[in-house]
């Protein structure tokens, strides 16, 4: 299964059912994600865990 036919079903599923709550929380989760992912090995990151 691919990363683009998860994010297609993903989509389908919120459309389908209406869950459009659920869109902010996934945004967020992937933004703290790609946060993390970005800081982890680079000379800010002592500066982002001070924030946290």
């Amino acid at each position: 299964m691919s990363k683009i036919s998860f994010f297609k079903e993903l989509w389908g599923f919120l459309v389908t059912r209406k869950k459009w709550w659920l869109l902010p929380i996934i945004i967020i989760l992937l933004l703290l994600g790609l946060l993390i992912v970005f800081t982890e090995s680079s000379a800010i990151a002592p500066f982002i865990y001070t924030l946290f």
